[in-house]
Formats: C-alpha cells, sequence, structure tokens
C-alpha cells in the first residue's frame, strides 16, 4: 500500500479561469507601468518649478515604481509559464524574486532621500511656486487610488505576490503624496522651511519600511515557509474527517506564486486493498481542494502496523 496520490489535470472550466486570472495579472502590470510613467513625467515638472526635496522625494519614489513596475511585468509574465520538464513545479518563484528586487530598488532610494534630506535640514531652502507641487500631487493621488483599487482586485481573485507587492508600495504612495502636500503647505509658510526635509525624511523611513514588508514576504516565499499553523490545522482537521483514515503525519506545506503544494502521508489499515486505499485518497483530496483549490495535493498512504514518521517538526 506504498500508492502515491496526486492532483489531477485541470478541467477546462479551471483552465479558463486560470487564463482570466492570467489576462487580469498582466493588464495590473501594464496599468502600473503606465501610472508610474505619467506621475514621473508630472512630478518632474513639478520639482523643477518648486525645488521641493519632499517633492524630489515623491519623484524618486515613482522612479523606481516604473522600475519595479517593469520588474513586475517581466517576472508576472515568466510566473504564468506552465511547468515544464525544467521546472516541474512551475515559475511561480519568479514572483518572488521580482518582490525581493522590489525592495532592494526601495532601500536604495529611501537610502538617496534620506541623505539629500538631511543636507536639505542643515542648510533650508524656501519651495517656490507650492501650488503647483500641490496640484500635481492631488492629481498624483488620484491616479495611484484608482490604480490601487484595481490592483487589490486583482490581488484577491490571482493571490499574485508580485502584484500584490506593487500594491502595498502604491498603496503607500497615497500617504507619502498627502504628506507632501502638508510640507508644501506648511513650506510656503513664513518660518516652516525646515518642514519640507523632515516631511522628506519621514517618508524614507517609511519607504524602508515597505521595503522589510515586502522582503520578508519574498522571502518566505523563497525559503519554502510552512502554511500559516491555522490552515495546517485545518488540513489535519480535513483528512481526518475522513471515516476510515486513522491518523495523518509529516505535513508539509509550501506556496510558489499563485500555486501552493501539500503533501502528507495517511495511515490506514494494512489489510485494506490498494484500489480501496486510492478511493480514500481521492476523497480526502477531495475534500482539501474544496478549501484550497490552487493547491497541488500529494498524498502517500502507509499501513497504520508500519509508519515511519520523519524527523521533522509537524
Amino acid at each position: 500500500m506504498d500508492d502515491r496520490h496526486s492532483v489531477p489535470v485541470a478541467s477546462a472550466s479551471s483552465r479558463e479561469a486560470e487564463q482570466a486570472e492570467a489576462r487580469l495579472m498582466r493588464l495590473a502590470t501594464y496599468a502600473s507601468t503606465a501610472t508610474a510613467a505619467l506621475l514621473i513625467a508630472a512630478k518632474l515638472a513639478a520639482w523643477i518649478a518648486t525645488g521641493s526635496v519632499a517633492l524630489l522625494s515623491t519623484l524618486i519614489d515613482s522612479a523606481l515604481d516604473l522600475a519595479a513596475s517593469a520588474l513586475n511585468l517581466m517576472a508576472v509574465r515568466q510566473a504564468l509559464q506552465p511547468a515544464d520538464h525544467e521546472h516541474r513545479f512551475g515559475h511561480g518563484k519568479a514572483e518572488a524574486l521580482a518582490g525581493l528586487g522590489q525592495a532592494a530598488f526601495i532601500v536604495g532610494s529611501g537610502g538617496l532621500l534620506l541623505v539629500e534630506a538631511g543636507g536639505r535640514l542643515v542648510h533650508p531652502e524656501p519651495v517656490n511656486h507650492g501650488e503647483w507641487g500641490i496640484a500635481v500631487m492631488v492629481f498624483s493621488i488620484l491616479a495611484t487610488l484608482a490604480l490601487v483599487t484595481f490592483q487589490r482586485r486583482v490581488v484577491a481573485r490571482t493571490k499574485s505576490l508580485a502584484i500584490s507587492a506593487d500594491s502595498l508600495h502604491y498603496a503607500g504612495d497615497v500617504a507619502i503624496n498627502a504628506s507632501v502636500i502638508v510640507s508644501l503647505l506648511l513650506a510656503m509658510g513664513p518660518g516652516w522651511t525646515i518642514a519640507d526635509p523632515i516631511f522628506a525624511i519621514a517618508i524614507g523611513l517609511w519607504l524602508m519600511y515597505n521595503a522589510a514588508q515586502i522582503a520578508r514576504g519574498a522571502l518566505d516565499t523563497l525559503m519554502d515557509r510552512e502554511l500559516p499553523d491555522s490552515d495546517r490545522d485545518n488540513i489535519r482537521r480535513l483528512t481526518l474527517a475522513h471515516p476510515e483514515v486513522r491518523s495523518m503525519h509529516d505535513l508539509r506545506t509550501r506556496t510558489s506564486g499563485r500555486q501552493g503544494f501539500i503533501q502528507l502521508h495517511l495511515e490506514l489499515p494494512g489489510d485494506l486493498p490498494l484500489a480501496e486505499a486510492h478511493r480514500i485518497a481521492d476523497e480526502v483530496e477531495a475534500a482539501i481542494l474544496a478549501e484550497y483549490p490552487r493547491f497541488e495535493i500529494i498524498i502517500h498512504q502507509d499501513p497504520d502496523e508500519v509508519v515511519e514518521i520523519h524527523p521533522i517538526p509537524d
């Protein structure tokens, strides 16, 4: 009774759903890249007119957004490629690599911004034509809100790590742009020139925090971090709910892009015919797939009197 059981070939309806999600993911990357390019042009003109270091900070952020979005576009294209003979588990980790690249971009921009803002803090300079900068920031907020709303809809449907990281960054941009408006309003008043670099420093620190969050999620995927305990407990519950399963062991889980993988061993009566063991595995798999439809499931059936549990904490 040593039959290994894995998920069957996807149905036509599931393939159509995957294709629709792939189109959504590509559209999200195109929208992100186009938005970043548009905001760079607007913010560059506003920075030249105002000389605001806080506005420079959001210009740098948008430039990095463009680089990160272009990286995401390439990563999503790669991640959507089906499994092949050399990549049997698919290409989903390309999204995590893109997320790690985003984090590196953001750390670099945050560091440069802190250096520039620190110099402006020591030697403050007045802000010119602040109203132009404010108008551009209002436009930036509206454009970014529209993009984030669309990205979150895509993430809710596709669970894409790369687009989720991109959305997190753009959501932070809304707060950044709002803070720049406050900075410009204060800097335009008498005696408040120092507000500009102070807000720029706060934005730089916010960028660093975002980078840490993105890097953590990417590393979890690249290092095959287990699903949360709540999910693992739920998988055990679904498995042990089958009346003919005596126990289970060696549960392993991981994710790769939009897809996940679950491996486990069932403990069944030793005198059970192979066909019956296969049927039970089918039923356990169906129960798990009902709640984890994006996962590939591998089930190994063991006779309960000959159980070998691997020395990995379960």
